[in-house]
């Protein structure tokens, strides 16, 4: 029932990535899970299934998550001025053609969320370079946050949606509506309880040759080169960043999605649903369409941390994916989860990865 999936993933690796790992769970149960490839191309060493990935943006949806826990506990609510936990954010600037000026309104917790608070992905920016220069690299979530809250913000905080820290930013935020450091909080409310016993948020030094080896892809070559197992563009040793520094397996990653899909484990029901709504606007959402362009998220809104259905029937799922190569989906009307991993940079099947959950879901409805 499954050969079609097999083939494409097997394509994956002719395509030049090194190994690839994929499972999808029907009704709580697995019912597909197939690896192949190697984890390491200098010593060959065989795929396993165990392997540890950085997950990058597959992140985000652990930190949504953990939003929404507070959120339910009443300690956090979703319109909240982002200065309510960060006051350095109550004064924001706007880059605009005419010069800098002040911010028409404050950022609320929910224009993290939905990215639509007017920051960038640049690491180039002088905060950036500041933070790392001041803190010798050390620099934590709070400074993180400290430093950018100096940057002009791109737009005016809910005009438009754009791809950007705005999870790294909400994690320093949950620090505070926690009274813990993100990386306990979801150690401890997330990971602990569903048994995600080899994830992290802050992978000690010691257990760094646990990850599987990363590479990066150059097109124009055509080839891959062994890049650090570090996460890249980390920004800071001791920064646990909400938006794409976690570490995990596909046999962890896989708990999370089915404790979001069954309800009432991790977050309500209703809370999820919450989560699974688009959150933006016509205006919003056509920028949030052209700046996911080369992702390939055609037909879909975004909620709170998700790409989302938009009730037309064109999709069902939620979920997002991560810049190496993971791709997390979860669909309601399927009772399905499916989660992929691979670990390459500018990886050479990004977009079309984007067939694994179609071929997937075709198949489970010829079941």
């Amino acid at each position: 029932m499954f050969e079609k999936l097999t083939e494409e993933l097997n394509s994956y690796i002719k395509a030049g990535v090194p190994g690839v790992d994929c499972i999808v769970y029907k009704d709580g149960k697995c019912i597909y899970r197939y690896f192949t490839g190697v984890s390491d191309i200098e010593t060959q060493t065989p795929m396993c299934g165990n392997e540890r990935y950085n997950i990058y943006s597959c992140s985000k949806i652990i930190t949504a998550t953990a939003a929404l826990q507070l959120y339910e506990e009443c300690r956090l609510d979703l319109d909240d001025l982002l200065s309510k936990y960060l006051p350095e954010y109550e004064h924001m600037t706007v880059r605009t053609e005419n010069g800098i000026v002040p911010a028409e309104r404050q950022i609320t917790i929910r224009d993290l969320l939905c990215m639509r608070a007017g920051f960038s992905y640049d690491f180039e920016l002088p905060m950036v370079k500041k933070c790392l220069a001041d803190t010798d690299g050390l620099c934590d979530n709070r400074e993180f946050a400290r430093y950018m809250a100096n940057e002009p913000l791109l737009f005016q905080p809910g005009e438009r949606f754009m791809y950007s820290i705005c999870h790294d930013i909400l994690a320093a935020a949950l620090e505070i509506a926690s009274g813990e450091s993100f990386a306990e909080y979801v150690k401890k409310h997330i990971f602990e309880p569903i048994g995600m016993n080899d994830s992290t948020f802050l992978l000690p030094e010691s257990e760094l040759d646990s990850i599987c080896s990363q590479y990066e892809y150059f097109p124009e070559s055509g080839e891959l080169r062994n890049a650090t197992k570090r996460i890249w563009a980390q920004n800071g040793k001791n920064r646990a960043s909400g938006g794409g520094g976690c570490v995990s397996t596909v046999d962890d990653y896989i708990k999370f999605l089915e404790a979001l899909r069954i309800g009432n484990v991790i977050l309500k029901k209703e809370t999820t649903e919450l989560m699974t709504t688009n959150q933006l606007n016509d205006r919003q959402l056509k920028s949030a369409h052209e700046n996911l362009y080369s992702l390939g998220h055609y037909g879909y809104g975004y909620g709170l941390g998700v790409r989302c259905p938009m009730g037309d029937g064109r999709q069902t799922d939620f979920g997002w994916n991560g810049t190496a190569g993971t791709y997390a989906a979860v669909d309601m009307k399927r009772n399905m989860t499916l989660f992929y991993a691979q670990h390459v940079l500018n990886n050479p099947v990004q977009k079309r990865r984007l067939e694994i959950l179609p071929i997937a879901q075709d198949a489970i409805d010829k079941m």
